[in-house]
């Protein structure tokens, strides 16, 4: 009974995954990201066919399939990764797909020599738990370890480089959720840890649930990415850019010029107030390129954007909360007015710059605000 409800389980894996991917593909508005989700999905329906068939021993009927499920655990590692990539606005070339496909192809070679065997044999290998191929197995063991270990790894590095990335363009990042590539990450490692524990069962049911939680966000994919992805520098011209304020302005006066308009339009227009400021915008009315304006703050301030705009607002709440005119204000609104856009951003900041809470600093101070 036991088999027969997980033999239903896996079905309806397979279906939700083919089913999404078609879904997905269905989509108006699609991008390379959603056809490698799409192609994605339909992979892992085809890993959950092997499976049941391997499990049902239905290879029976189809040996020449035998050998090519190998392969699949360590597709689905340079698939995440790659798919990681796209949205977090960094587009692979030709370099970066050859590259992670690579350990695929060796895994293919490794086992050339078994997939040339026919059909009949590589039966008799299977009924027989490997005989003759231990010390293939153990290598290929270790290898979809080191697979999972390395890709995981790497889509959480890309995912760390990408909020670096932000913070140094916008001054509010609330906006932009991850949670959607975190789901992705974690259902892969808990997979993998599954992989490492050798327990079949327990690999594809969570393969399944896995499937179940990528189909309702990939398909929804709500709030992934609500701002813009910062666009791409051209190089050369960043170059040409920094050279003409060298000529102009030699050694740090480029720097110091650039710096000292910055906070002349700041103190004169409170630039910060505006919860949506970014980079460009500010660089665009300073006359400046991006990168220079985010290396003036990075060699000036010691902080990238993020840090040096929501630094200004907690200055500009500690100025407002002290006048007597707002203390019928409540500190939420106080909080708003210098730039923030929500309460855990505002906390979280003040505490980072201040190392207390914003109820302990108005206290230490004897300031009343409203509740």
């Amino acid at each position: 009974m036991a088999d027969f409800d997980l033999g239903i389980l896996y079905w309806a894996g397979i279906f939700i995954a083919c089913f999404s991917s078609l879904l997905i593909l269905g989509k108006q508005k699609k991008k390379t990201q959603d056809f490698l989700l799409a192609i994605w999905f339909l992979i892992i329906g085809v890993h959950l066919v092997f499976f049941i068939l391997l499990r049902s021993e239905g290879y029976l009927k189809y040996p020449y399939l035998l050998g090519y499920e190998i392969l699949l655990p360590f597709i689905h590692g340079p698939m995440l990764y790659l798919y990681i990539l796209y949205i977090t606005g960094r587009n692979p070339g030709k370099k970066d797909w050859l590259l992670n496909w690579v350990p695929v192809l060796i895994i293919y070679l490794i086992l050339f020599r078994f997939l040339m065997l026919s059909p009949q044999d590589r039966m008799m290998v299977y009924q027989n738990k490997g005989r003759g191929y231990e010390v293939l197995s153990d290598v290929i063991k270790v290898l979809m370890n080191l697979s999972g270990v390395l890709y995981v790894s790497l889509s959480l590095f890309a995912i760390k480089k990408y909020k670096q990335k932000i913070s140094s363009q916008y001054s509010n990042t609330e906006k932009i959720n991850l949670n959607w590539s975190y789901y992705l990450i974690t259902g892969i490692a808990l997979i993998w840890m599954a992989v490492i524990i050798r327990n079949d069962i327990l690999i594809f049911s969570m393969v399944v649930l896995f499937i179940l939680v990528a189909a309702y966000f990939g398909i929804s994919r709500v709030g992934i990415l609500d701002l813009p992805v910062a666009e791409k520098v051209d190089e050369k011209a960043v170059g040409n850019e920094f050279v003409k304020y060298q000529k102009n302005f030699p050694g740090d006066n480029a720097i110091q010029t650039v710096y000292e308009k910055l906070i002349a339009r700041m103190a004169q227009e409170k630039l910060y107030k505006d919860p949506d400021l970014n980079l460009n915008y500010v660089a665009q009315l300073l006359d400046v390129h991006p990168n220079i304006l985010s290396q003036v703050i990075n060699s000036v301030e010691n902080k990238n954007f993020y840090d040096y705009i929501n630094r200004q607002r907690v200055e500009e709440f500690k100025r407002i909360a002290s006048l007597p005119e707002n203390h019928k204000y409540t500190i939420l609104s106080l909080a708003f007015e210098s730039g923030f856009n929500s309460k855990t951003s505002f906390n979280r900041n003040f505490k980072k710059y201040m190392n207390c809470s914003p109820r302990e600093f108005l206290k230490s101070k004897n300031l009343t605000l409203e509740s």
